[in-house]
Protein backbone atom coordinates (compact mmCIF):
# COMPACT_ATOMS: atom_id res chain seq x y z
CA UNK A 1 0.00 0.00 0.00
CA UNK A 2 1.30 3.85 -0.52
CA UNK A 3 2.61 5.62 2.33
CA UNK A 4 0.91 9.08 3.24
CA UNK A 5 2.68 11.52 5.23
CA UNK A 6 0.10 14.10 6.35
CA UNK A 7 -3.48 13.45 7.05
CA UNK A 8 -7.01 14.93 6.72
CA UNK A 9 -7.76 12.72 9.50
CA UNK A 10 -10.59 11.16 7.63
CA UNK A 11 -10.95 7.22 6.91
CA UNK A 12 -12.19 8.02 3.34
CA UNK A 13 -10.43 6.80 0.16
CA UNK A 14 -11.36 10.49 -1.39
CA UNK A 15 -9.41 12.08 1.65
CA UNK A 16 -6.14 9.54 1.34
CA UNK A 17 -5.83 9.72 -2.13
CA UNK A 18 -6.08 13.82 -1.95
CA UNK A 19 -3.31 13.66 0.73
CA UNK A 20 -0.65 12.66 -1.96
CA UNK A 21 -2.08 13.95 -4.98
CA UNK A 22 -3.02 17.32 -4.29
CA UNK A 23 -0.16 19.18 -2.79
CA UNK A 24 0.92 22.39 -4.27
CA UNK A 25 2.14 21.64 -7.95
CA UNK A 26 2.21 17.59 -7.49
CA UNK A 27 -0.57 17.28 -9.89
CA UNK A 28 2.30 18.80 -12.72
CA UNK A 29 4.93 17.26 -11.95
CA UNK A 30 2.47 13.98 -12.42
CA UNK A 31 1.09 15.78 -15.81
CA UNK A 32 4.99 16.07 -16.90
CA UNK A 33 6.06 12.24 -15.71
CA UNK A 34 3.07 11.40 -17.63
CA UNK A 35 4.13 13.32 -20.80
CA UNK A 36 6.93 11.40 -20.58
CA UNK A 37 9.61 13.73 -19.02
CA UNK A 38 11.92 11.54 -16.81
CA UNK A 39 14.96 13.80 -16.23
CA UNK A 40 14.80 16.54 -13.61
CA UNK A 41 16.11 19.57 -15.90
CA UNK A 42 13.34 18.43 -18.13
CA UNK A 43 10.63 18.32 -14.90
CA UNK A 44 11.99 21.74 -14.50
CA UNK A 45 11.15 23.06 -18.22
CA UNK A 46 7.86 21.63 -17.76
CA UNK A 47 7.03 23.70 -14.17
CA UNK A 48 8.78 26.90 -14.78
CA UNK A 49 7.78 28.43 -11.88
CA UNK A 50 8.37 25.82 -9.43
CA UNK A 51 11.68 25.81 -7.61
CA UNK A 52 14.23 23.21 -7.75
CA UNK A 53 14.27 22.82 -3.46
CA UNK A 54 10.30 22.70 -4.11
CA UNK A 55 10.15 19.93 -7.51
CA UNK A 56 13.41 18.06 -5.25
CA UNK A 57 11.14 17.74 -2.37
CA UNK A 58 7.92 16.75 -4.80
CA UNK A 59 9.83 14.06 -6.08
CA UNK A 60 10.67 12.82 -2.85
CA UNK A 61 7.65 12.67 -1.41
CA UNK A 62 5.91 11.19 -4.48
CA UNK A 63 8.94 8.26 -4.66
CA UNK A 64 8.44 8.20 -0.43
CA UNK A 65 4.55 7.59 -1.63
CA UNK A 66 5.37 4.88 -3.74
CA UNK A 67 4.11 6.52 -7.09
CA UNK A 68 7.68 7.26 -8.40
CA UNK A 69 10.91 4.94 -8.43
CA UNK A 70 14.51 6.32 -9.14
CA UNK A 71 16.41 4.73 -11.90
CA UNK A 72 20.04 5.30 -13.01
CA UNK A 73 20.49 6.07 -16.77
CA UNK A 74 23.44 4.26 -18.96
CA UNK A 75 24.81 8.00 -18.71
CA UNK A 76 24.52 7.59 -14.96
CA UNK A 77 21.77 10.62 -14.93
CA UNK A 78 19.51 10.07 -12.11
CA UNK A 79 15.72 9.63 -13.73
CA UNK A 80 12.19 9.71 -12.35
CA UNK A 81 9.95 7.04 -13.67
CA UNK A 82 5.90 6.25 -13.08
CA UNK A 83 5.63 3.09 -10.96
CA UNK A 84 2.54 1.32 -11.59
CA UNK A 85 0.62 3.12 -8.86
CA UNK A 86 1.72 6.05 -10.56
CA UNK A 87 0.32 5.18 -14.16
CA UNK A 88 -2.67 4.62 -12.73
CA UNK A 89 -3.09 8.85 -11.91
CA UNK A 90 -3.33 8.81 -15.83
CA UNK A 91 -6.83 8.60 -16.06
CA UNK A 92 -7.26 11.04 -12.83
CA UNK A 93 -4.99 13.99 -14.54
CA UNK A 94 -6.58 13.52 -17.80
CA UNK A 95 -10.08 13.91 -16.67
CA UNK A 96 -8.70 16.92 -14.82
CA UNK A 97 -7.51 18.66 -17.55
CA UNK A 98 -10.61 17.45 -20.13
CA UNK A 99 -13.00 19.26 -16.79
CA UNK A 100 -10.33 22.20 -16.42
CA UNK A 101 -10.63 22.80 -20.85
CA UNK A 102 -14.58 22.21 -20.67
CA UNK A 103 -15.69 24.68 -17.37
CA UNK A 104 -12.70 26.76 -16.68
CA UNK A 105 -13.49 30.30 -17.73
CA UNK A 106 -11.55 30.31 -21.28
CA UNK A 107 -10.38 34.18 -21.35
CA UNK A 108 -9.36 33.90 -17.39
CA UNK A 109 -6.78 30.91 -18.69
CA UNK A 110 -5.33 33.29 -21.50
CA UNK A 111 -4.31 35.52 -19.25
CA UNK A 112 -2.07 32.82 -17.69
CA UNK A 113 0.54 32.58 -20.43
CA UNK A 114 4.16 31.25 -20.46
CA UNK A 115 6.31 30.90 -23.86
CA UNK A 116 8.87 28.66 -22.35
CA UNK A 117 6.30 26.49 -21.38
CA UNK A 118 3.86 26.54 -24.18
CA UNK A 119 7.04 26.27 -26.78
CA UNK A 120 8.17 22.67 -24.39
CA UNK A 121 4.64 21.38 -24.53
CA UNK A 122 4.65 21.65 -28.75
CA UNK A 123 7.96 20.53 -29.01
CA UNK A 124 7.02 17.07 -27.24
CA UNK A 125 3.65 16.47 -29.08
CA UNK A 126 4.75 17.79 -32.62
CA UNK A 127 4.15 15.36 -35.69
CA UNK A 128 7.51 15.68 -37.76
CA UNK A 129 5.75 13.50 -40.28
CA UNK A 130 3.94 16.00 -42.63
CA UNK A 131 7.30 17.89 -42.81
CA UNK A 132 10.08 17.45 -45.12
CA UNK A 133 12.13 14.99 -44.39
CA UNK A 134 15.63 16.87 -44.21
CA UNK A 135 16.51 19.21 -40.71
CA UNK A 136 13.66 21.23 -40.04
CA UNK A 137 14.10 24.63 -37.91
CA UNK A 138 11.30 27.17 -37.57
CA UNK A 139 11.23 30.47 -35.29
CA UNK A 140 8.52 31.48 -33.61
CA UNK A 141 8.12 35.45 -33.17
CA UNK A 142 6.22 36.53 -30.25
CA UNK A 143 6.75 40.62 -30.65
CA UNK A 144 4.40 41.72 -27.77
CA UNK A 145 6.90 40.20 -25.42
CA UNK A 146 9.98 41.45 -23.32
CA UNK A 147 12.72 41.10 -25.43
CA UNK A 148 14.32 37.87 -23.55
CA UNK A 149 11.12 35.89 -24.20
CA UNK A 150 10.30 36.54 -28.03
CA UNK A 151 11.93 34.30 -30.05
CA UNK A 152 11.95 30.62 -29.78
CA UNK A 153 13.51 28.24 -32.22
CA UNK A 154 11.73 24.65 -33.11
CA UNK A 155 14.46 22.34 -34.59
CA UNK A 156 13.13 19.01 -36.20
CA UNK A 157 15.44 16.13 -37.55
CA UNK A 158 13.85 12.75 -37.82
CA UNK A 159 11.98 12.15 -34.79
CA UNK A 160 14.19 14.41 -32.94
CA UNK A 161 12.41 17.19 -31.57
CA UNK A 162 14.48 20.48 -29.47
CA UNK A 163 13.28 23.95 -28.43
CA UNK A 164 15.88 26.81 -27.83
CA UNK A 165 15.40 30.43 -26.36
CA UNK A 166 18.62 31.14 -28.15
CA UNK A 167 19.29 30.95 -31.66
CA UNK A 168 20.95 26.91 -32.62
CA UNK A 169 22.75 28.34 -35.64
CA UNK A 170 20.43 26.40 -38.36
CA UNK A 171 18.87 28.10 -41.41
CA UNK A 172 15.08 28.94 -40.60
CA UNK A 173 12.73 26.89 -42.53
CA UNK A 174 9.88 28.99 -41.53
CA UNK A 175 8.76 31.94 -39.49
CA UNK A 176 5.85 31.84 -37.27
CA UNK A 177 4.51 35.59 -36.13
CA UNK A 178 2.18 36.09 -33.49
CA UNK A 179 0.82 37.35 -30.35
CA UNK A 180 1.18 34.60 -27.26
CA UNK A 181 -2.38 34.61 -27.09
CA UNK A 182 -2.92 33.62 -30.81
CA UNK A 183 -0.26 30.66 -30.44
CA UNK A 184 -1.72 29.70 -27.41
CA UNK A 185 -5.38 29.60 -28.44
CA UNK A 186 -4.13 27.54 -31.51
CA UNK A 187 -2.61 24.83 -29.33
CA UNK A 188 -5.43 24.60 -27.39
CA UNK A 189 -7.68 24.22 -30.34
CA UNK A 190 -9.75 27.73 -29.60
CA UNK A 191 -8.71 28.65 -32.77
CA UNK A 192 -7.16 27.10 -36.32
CA UNK A 193 -4.01 28.38 -38.54
CA UNK A 194 -6.31 29.13 -40.49
CA UNK A 195 -9.00 31.38 -38.78
CA UNK A 196 -5.80 33.38 -37.21
CA UNK A 197 -3.93 34.05 -40.69
CA UNK A 198 -7.47 34.76 -41.86
CA UNK A 199 -7.75 37.50 -39.15
CA UNK A 200 -4.50 38.76 -39.57
CA UNK A 201 -3.36 37.65 -36.33
CA UNK A 202 -1.05 34.43 -37.48
CA UNK A 203 1.63 35.37 -40.58
CA UNK A 204 3.54 32.39 -41.78
CA UNK A 205 6.76 33.13 -44.29
CA UNK A 206 9.18 30.75 -45.67
CA UNK A 207 8.71 27.01 -46.84
CA UNK A 208 4.75 26.97 -48.18
CA UNK A 209 4.99 23.13 -47.81
CA UNK A 210 6.00 23.41 -44.05
CA UNK A 211 3.18 26.68 -44.09
CA UNK A 212 0.23 24.97 -45.38
CA UNK A 213 0.59 21.78 -43.42
CA UNK A 214 1.76 23.85 -39.70
CA UNK A 215 -1.78 22.49 -38.22
CA UNK A 216 -1.00 19.15 -39.20
CA UNK A 217 2.46 19.04 -37.84
CA UNK A 218 1.97 21.03 -34.66
CA UNK A 219 -0.74 18.77 -33.30
CA UNK A 220 -2.76 20.07 -30.05
CA UNK A 221 -2.90 19.66 -26.70
CA UNK A 222 -3.62 16.35 -25.62
CA UNK A 223 -6.87 18.79 -23.85
CA UNK A 224 -7.93 20.48 -27.30
CA UNK A 225 -10.25 17.58 -28.23
CA UNK A 226 -12.36 18.57 -25.30
CA UNK A 227 -14.43 21.73 -26.64
CA UNK A 228 -15.47 24.80 -24.05
CA UNK A 229 -19.18 24.69 -22.98
CA UNK A 230 -21.97 26.29 -24.11
CA UNK A 231 -21.49 29.84 -23.71
CA UNK A 232 -18.33 30.21 -22.33
CA UNK A 233 -16.25 32.96 -23.61
CA UNK A 234 -13.84 32.06 -26.49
Amino acid sequence: MLEVTASYGQFCPVAMAAEIFCTRWTPLVLRELLCGSCRFNDLRRGVPRMSPTLLSKRLKELVQAGIVENRKAADGVMEYHLTPAGEDLREVVMTLGFWGQHWVETQHSLQKLDPSLLMWDMRRHLDPTPMPSRRCTVLFLFPERPAGQQRYWLVVDGRDVDVCSTDPGFEIDLYVTSSLRTMTAIWMGIATVRTEMAQGRLELDGDPEMASSMQQWLGLSPFARERPRAGKAA
